[in-house]
């Protein structure tokens, strides 16, 4: 009993530490929330023009819950406040285990927090600026004199938000791929003798990230067969051992 006291007194430092750093994370996603809902008419209108440009006789969206139009800017909001308040999190997630990292655990941190971000947003940036407005076009080129499209308000936000985080997060398989050939896992040719059981994966990811949309599974799926090659490559040349030096 005696020890676990011992224990809990020697870490009480760092609790304390970590309280108020998870303090001032939450403050900066609250404020940078708050500052979202302020825009959050303009935001939305963003979102919304790929949608008006892909049908020009379409000018407006509907709601048909009373809250909806509420619950859905809130949401849009907080989507928004995690993704500006991210960088700052991550400080305060970095200086939190910082001071007990060697400076090769550092460099290789940072490494992975760059390339993580990086991909990710590439993804992100590529799903809402390329993907997203062919799919519309696709989607609304069924509307007709007999059959009018009337998009809910709260729907499209979350079909726009689902596109964009399945294709931030399907973007970090070359980066997945290279972690794990540095840590030993798994070799370049491994991916290269399954590459068809990876591929099937992948078609089947994307058709679940993209609820059953057969379009956007494909506009997933084949950059993400371009990405795993990109992986194999990568994996092969980073996953090579520097000669021993005597």
């Amino acid at each position: 009993m005696s020890l676990i006291v011992r224990s809990l007194e020697q870490f009480r430092p760092h609790h304390e530490e970590l309280r108020q750093r998870l303090i001032k994370v939450f403050a900066a996603l609250i404020l940078c929330s708050g500052v979202a809902y302020f825009f959050s008419e303009n935001i939305a209108r963003f979102f919304m023009d790929p949608l008006f440009a892909a049908s020009p006789h379409l000018d407006h969206l509907v709601y048909t819950n009373l809250p909806e139009a509420f619950l859905s800017y809130l949401k849009l909001s907080l989507l928004i406040g995690i993704l500006f308040s991210f960088p700052f999190s991550l400080f305060q997630l970095w200086m939190f285990i910082a001071p007990g990292l060697r400076s090769s655990e550092k460099k290789f941190a940072v490494t992975v927090v760059f390339w993580a971000t990086l991909l990710f947003g590439a993804g992100a940036a590529f799903a809402l600026f390329g993907v997203l407005p062919r799919m519309l076009i696709y989607f609304m080129s069924y509307a007709s004199e007999s059959l009018e499209p009337l998009p809910k308000f709260g729907k499209y936000l979350t079909f726009v938000a689902r596109t964009v985080l399945a294709f931030g997060l399907s973007f970090e398989i070359p980066f997945l791929m290279v972690m794990a050939g540095k840590a030993g896992f798994v070799k370049a040719q491994y991916f290269r003798s399954k590459r068809l059981y990876f591929y099937a994966a992948i078609v089947f990811m994307a058709f679940l990230l993209t609820a059953g949309d057969f379009m956007a599974t494909g506009l997933l799926a084949i950059p993400l067969f371009f990405l795993y090659e990109a992986g194999i490559f990568l994996t092969a040349l980073f996953g090579k051992k520097k000669p021993e030096t005597s």
